[in-house]
Protein backbone atom coordinates (compact mmCIF):
# COMPACT_ATOMS: atom_id res chain seq x y z
CA UNK A 1 0.00 0.00 0.00
CA UNK A 2 3.27 2.36 1.08
CA UNK A 3 4.42 1.35 -2.23
CA UNK A 4 1.20 2.35 -4.25
CA UNK A 5 0.98 5.27 -2.44
CA UNK A 6 4.92 6.60 -3.24
CA UNK A 7 4.51 5.83 -6.91
CA UNK A 8 1.73 7.98 -7.11
CA UNK A 9 2.97 10.99 -4.71
CA UNK A 10 5.95 10.42 -7.40
CA UNK A 11 3.98 10.67 -10.49
CA UNK A 12 2.16 13.91 -9.31
CA UNK A 13 4.96 15.65 -8.26
CA UNK A 14 6.55 14.96 -11.71
CA UNK A 15 3.51 16.32 -13.34
CA UNK A 16 3.39 19.39 -11.32
CA UNK A 17 7.05 20.24 -12.17
CA UNK A 18 6.68 19.66 -15.70
CA UNK A 19 5.33 22.64 -17.33
CA UNK A 20 2.99 22.60 -20.95
CA UNK A 21 5.03 24.21 -23.85
CA UNK A 22 3.92 25.16 -27.06
CA UNK A 23 5.23 23.63 -30.03
CA UNK A 24 6.49 25.81 -33.06
CA UNK A 25 5.89 24.22 -36.34
CA UNK A 26 7.24 25.73 -39.38
CA UNK A 27 4.19 28.13 -40.45
CA UNK A 28 4.63 30.12 -37.92
CA UNK A 29 8.37 31.20 -39.85
CA UNK A 30 7.78 33.71 -42.69
CA UNK A 31 10.95 32.82 -44.85
CA UNK A 32 12.04 29.12 -45.76
CA UNK A 33 15.45 28.22 -47.41
CA UNK A 34 15.55 26.18 -50.48
CA UNK A 35 19.19 24.29 -49.99
CA UNK A 36 21.29 23.76 -53.12
CA UNK A 37 22.36 20.64 -54.79
CA UNK A 38 21.08 16.95 -55.38
CA UNK A 39 19.47 16.47 -51.78
CA UNK A 40 17.54 20.08 -51.77
CA UNK A 41 15.78 20.24 -48.94
CA UNK A 42 13.37 23.11 -47.47
CA UNK A 43 13.61 24.27 -44.22
CA UNK A 44 10.81 26.83 -42.80
CA UNK A 45 12.25 28.19 -39.47
CA UNK A 46 13.47 31.62 -40.20
CA UNK A 47 12.60 35.06 -39.03
CA UNK A 48 14.26 36.86 -41.60
CA UNK A 49 15.43 37.14 -45.01
CA UNK A 50 18.80 38.36 -43.65
CA UNK A 51 18.56 35.34 -40.95
CA UNK A 52 17.85 32.71 -43.76
CA UNK A 53 20.16 33.42 -45.99
CA UNK A 54 23.06 33.61 -43.01
CA UNK A 55 21.95 29.74 -42.72
CA UNK A 56 22.69 29.13 -46.10
CA UNK A 57 26.09 30.51 -46.39
CA UNK A 58 28.82 28.26 -47.90
CA UNK A 59 26.44 25.33 -48.87
CA UNK A 60 24.02 27.86 -51.34
CA UNK A 61 20.80 27.54 -51.98
CA UNK A 62 17.76 30.42 -51.74
CA UNK A 63 15.38 32.20 -49.48
CA UNK A 64 11.90 32.64 -50.19
CA UNK A 65 8.44 33.49 -47.94
CA UNK A 66 7.05 30.72 -46.32
CA UNK A 67 3.33 30.26 -48.77
CA UNK A 68 2.03 28.58 -45.70
CA UNK A 69 2.67 31.43 -43.13
CA UNK A 70 -0.12 32.29 -40.92
CA UNK A 71 0.90 35.46 -39.57
CA UNK A 72 0.68 38.98 -40.93
CA UNK A 73 3.27 40.22 -43.55
CA UNK A 74 2.54 44.17 -42.37
CA UNK A 75 3.76 43.26 -38.57
CA UNK A 76 6.99 42.52 -40.37
CA UNK A 77 9.97 44.90 -39.82
CA UNK A 78 12.09 46.20 -42.74
CA UNK A 79 15.20 46.93 -41.66
CA UNK A 80 18.65 46.49 -43.53
CA UNK A 81 21.69 44.37 -41.93
CA UNK A 82 25.00 45.35 -42.63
Amino acid sequence: MRAMLLIALSCLSLAALTSASVAQSAYDYPWCALRGGRGGGQSCYFTSYHQCMESLRGIGGTCIRNPGYRGSWRSERRRRDY
